[in-house]
């Protein structure tokens, strides 16, 4: 007779073997955490966003602009994502990132400002002052989309709340939930207001300050603990995996996490979960090859030209002026602008 051996392994160890094993199988710790989002939710309250504008009276069921079974927990609780509401600057000389790294970039009266990656991935939103203005940079790590507005005497954070795989964003003052790539409130007091937009770039530090080399550039000096030339979501911004559920993809061509620009004009109307209004698109590679398109939007002509000095496009009026614009992954533009 032969004898089988067997051992136990505590629960704990089990556990640990099991985690180990789904870290690996998923690519790494990053892609790991997005993809397994849900097992987060047991150990987050993800019901705040909601209840706060329900203590309001504010009537959820009937005056949001969006299904609410559309509105997904992303994992992190409100404000598990932390907004820098203090944020210190360094300058071109004293600035830990390389020029090679990814930045966006604002100029207000002349005050130029840069905000890298490496910090905006982890916390997504920057609660400023340019020049005398109160402003929020927003970045969702998710799309690639990037939205800075004025704030007025508010500030934003971060809900934990997603739309389309997209940040939502939420306003302090009155807890009104906004749909970032749309710029407009979806859930709230108020629902269907546009923020007053402000131009960006993504392009580099290094061609930024080339422009501007007098530019400020967020510090890593945020007030939190976090790896800030590390990337946290594994292989995520160029895989074609996305990890929430988006409607219209089956429409798009070419690679999800194509890089495209859009601008948009929302009008007065307001169907459910649909944009209404004008908006276009410009794929980058393509643009860049060809130069420039001249295109409507609306019942004006603009102007989407390759800035090859900054490496991204610029989207102008007739008279030249910058229009507020935002890069994107492919698959956004279809979510969020095609019915």
């Amino acid at each position: 007779m032969k004898t089988i051996t067997t051992f136990a392994l505590g629960s704990g160890t089990a556990i640990a073997i099991v985690l180990s094993g789904l870290i690996v199988h998923a690519g790494g710790w990053g892609n790991f955490k997005l993809r397994y989002f849900s097992l987060t939710q047991v150990l987050s309250d993800q019901t705040q966003e909601l209840d706060a504008l329900q203590k309001q009276g504010v009537d959820i069921e009937s005056t949001a602009r969006i299904s609410l079974d559309d509105l997904l927990n992303g994992g992190p609780p409100k404000d598990g994502i932390p907004s820098i509401d203090t944020p210190e600057f360094d300058v071109a000389d004293t600035t830990p990132f390389n020029r090679d790294d990814t930045v966006i970039g604002i100029v207000i009266n002349g005050e130029a400002k840069a905000y890298p990656y490496g910090i905006m991935n982890w916390h997504e939103i920057v609660n400023d002052t340019i020049d005398g203005v109160n402003v929020s940079v927003s970045y969702c790590p998710l799309c690639d989309t990037i939205l800075a507005f004025n704030r007025g005497s508010t500030t934003f954070g971060v809900s934990g709340k997603l739309y389309q795989s997209c940040l939502v964003m939420y306003d302090r003052q009155n807890d009104t939930l906004y749909a970032q790539p749309w710029g407009f409130g979806i859930i709230g007091p108020a629902v269907n207001e546009s923020v007053e937009r402000i131009p960006t770039v993504k392009t580099t530090l290094g061609a930024w300050l080339d422009q501007h080399p007098d530019s400020k550039i967020l510090s890593v000096n945020t007030g939190h603990q976090r790896d800030y030339f590390r990337y946290p979501y594994g292989t995520y911004y160029t895989d074609d995996q996305l990890i929430f559920p988006v409607r219209n993809r089956s429409s798009l061509e070419g690679h999800p996490k194509d890089i495209v620009t859009y601008v948009w004009e929302p009008d007065t109307q307001t169907p459910l979960n649909i944009f209404s209004g004008h908006s276009v698109m410009f794929n980058h590679d393509e643009l860049a090859s060809t130069g420039e398109q001249m295109t409507e939007l609306g019942d004006r002509q603009i102007r989407a030209r390759w800035d090859t000095a900054l490496s991204t496009v610029i989207v102008e009026d007739e008279d030249g002026a910058i229009l507020p614009s935002s890069t994107a992954f492919a698959f956004v533009y279809p979510a969020f602008f095609e019915p």
